[in-house]
């Protein structure tokens, strides 16, 4: 049987397990790492993963032990030291009036070394806070590190309006390019509410599908073009590519459905007036909000 962890972002490592431990699924063990020696919960890792791991297998940890009652009882305070730790260099960071947003506080297990992570518009002289901080958690080694919103997300989890845990939580490791060309052309409106996550960003599963809508597209007449139906000439006002068909403005103003195999496309020009942006319900006031959430700059930084 072969264990593994996953650390912050979605890193997942297999562990080295010591012949004499008697590891099982969901324990807490103490694990070497780059920061330090830290805490993690064990998890089974299924033959298909197995599988992939033979082809590219990613660094293996080493378990130091599995936490006893007493590390439970020591880790049970560090969780409570790391949210005092939070709201105090939270408090500092406001005192030096620095546009930081912070995330979290995490701890090494042998409390030698803590990582305040944080959000922020543009680069922060944090200098001075550092001075603070030195100060406020003696003989203890401080890092600072500046996450982009998509990290922050990653790392306080939840779960988005699908009703499953976000994406960056479960299995996400890379954040793709997202621009609101994905919604437009899948036909989704576009309203931040329904197009963003818990991030202000573009929902990432916006390019999951977008590849099929591409490939339905091609069987469907583009919106704006002239087509001959059951009851007249018409301009295609919307298509619905998961039901293949498309919704067409007639010459007496109604709007009506059809199945791609209805209608056909024709010659020339159609005389009949449309207004492609109603459909999207593409509305002027919040084109200015639009423009933010398809700005990835330093949505992601890859310093967790």
């Amino acid at each position: 049987m072969k264990f593994a962890i996953r650390v912050i972002k979605n890193q997942f490592h297999p562990l080295k397990v010591p012949q004499n431990a008697n590891i099982k699924h969901g324990q807490l063990v103490l694990v070497r790492t780059d920061k330090g020696e830290e805490v993690f919960k064990v998890f089974l890792v299924n033959s298909c993963i197995q599988r992939l791991w033979e082809k590219h297998q990613p660094e293996a940890l080493s378990v130091v032990r599995i936490l006893n009652d007493e590390d439970l009882k020591t880790y049970s305070e560090q969780k409570e030291l790391e949210v005092k730790a939070f709201y105090k260099c939270r408090d500092l960071a406001q005192k030096r009036n620095l546009v930081m947003k912070f995330t979290q506080a995490r701890y090494t297990f042998d409390r030698k070394k803590i990582t305040f992570y944080y959000t922020a518009p543009e680069r922060v002289d944090f200098r001075e806070l550092l001075k603070d901080l030195t100060q406020e958690f003696k003989r203890v080694r401080i890092d600072l590190r500046h996450i982009g919103v998509r990290d922050e997300t990653s790392i306080l989890q939840g779960q988005g309006i699908c009703g499953q845990d976000y994406c960056c939580c479960k299995f996400l490791k890379k954040f793709e390019q997202v621009n609101t060309k994905l919604a437009k052309d899948q036909g989704i409106p576009i309203t931040p509410g329904k197009i963003t996550g818990a991030c202000g960003r573009l929902l990432c599963c916006l390019n999951y599908e977008y590849k099929n809508y591409l490939e339905a597209a091609k069987t469907l007449p583009p919106v704006g073009s002239g087509v001959m139906t059951p009851d007249g000439i018409g301009k295609v006002f919307m298509v619905n590519f998961l039901k293949k068909s498309a919704s067409v403005k007639l010459e007496d103003g109604k709007i009506k459905e059809y199945q791609r195999d209805e209608i056909e496309m024709v010659d020339g020009e159609v005389n009949i007036e449309i207004d492609i942006n109603n459909n999207l319900n593409y509305q002027d006031e919040e084109i200015v909000d639009i423009k933010s959430l398809e700005d990835d700059k330093n949505s992601s930084t890859g310093n967790i």
